[in-house]
């Protein structure tokens, strides 16, 4: 306000705008609203009823493919879905690293199905004298770039995975149904020593559904999976806990949660 009665009027960003602008790790939520709102996206939810009465997969229903046949005939749209999960990872890694300490300590960790490494390249660079083993199938490791104090191997989950101190699992379990989380589960045990541990991210649900504003976002994101993947589910913390118990771990926990995603571990203990 001017002594003269004139007013300026300022504008500014609000609070929860930063999460749509660059990060300084250069994350940004933009990308994901930009596939939650597409309408490749918003046209299978009109198939959600099929899911429910008929076990159909409602992107199926909408498009006539599966999600990752389709994303491979739309550039467009490929590079939207990409994005969106690269720039959420990048939020999302900082975010872990400042809330969870579990990897303090640790000598080997494989990450399974670590894509092209970067959260494991992160977690290395805050914990330089863990040796980093990026584990994923061979077209996918062919295509990964170099990381210090890390080593590319291509592979089979459900065949077998590399041994190591603890095996880290991001939005692996969720894409898989109850036997194949076992089938991979039992492998990491395996893979892992004595007093070893998965640790495991992916949302975790309620029981029941509340107002709470984190379990909405859960919801939101059970429900894109359930319209674009044809197998898995989010699970509920007991759910979770069964399938540790089922594959021979003995202790189980939910250590902190990052951008409403759970790290959760599974120990291996004698």
């Amino acid at each position: 306000n001017h002594q003269d009665g004139q007013v300026d009027r300022l504008y500014g960003l609000a609070p929860v705008a930063k999460y749509f602008i660059r990060s300084r790790g250069g994350g940004s939520l933009s990308p994901w609203l930009d596939l939650y709102q597409h309408k490749i996206t918003i046209d299978s939810w009109y198939h959600l009823k099929d899911a429910v009465l008929e076990g159909a997969n409602p992107f199926n229903k909408a498009h006539g493919m599966s999600a990752v046949e389709y994303i491979s005939t739309d550039a467009r749209f490929e590079d939207i879905f990409k994005t969106s999960f690269i720039d959420y990872n990048k939020l999302f890694v900082e975010e872990m690293l400042k809330s969870y300490q579990g990897f303090d300590g640790l000598n080997v960790l494989v990450d399974v199905g670590g894509g092209n490494g970067f959260i494991l390249h992160k977690i290395v660079s805050k914990y330089p004298t863990i040796k980093g083993i990026n584990f994923d199938l061979p077209q996918v490791i062919d295509k990964s770039p170099s990381y210090p104090g890390i080593e590319h191997v291509a592979g089979n989950m459900f065949k077998s995975v590399p041994k190591g101190d603890a095996i880290f699992m991001k939005w692996i379990l969720e894409h898989l149904d109850d036997k194949q989380c076992l089938m991979l589960l039992k492998n990491c045990y395996e893979a892992l020593p004595v007093n070893g541990k998965v640790i495991v991210v992916d949302a975790v649900i309620p029981e029941s559904p509340d107002a709470n504003p984190l379990h909405k976002s859960v919801y939101q994101f059970d429900f894109l999976s359930m319209g674009m993947n044809e197998t898995g589910k989010e699970r509920t913390e007991k759910e979770s806990e069964n399938l540790a118990e089922g594959a021979g771990f003995s202790r189980f926990r939910v250590a902190c949660c990052a951008y409403g995603f759970s790290v959760m571990e599974f120990y291996k203990i004698m």
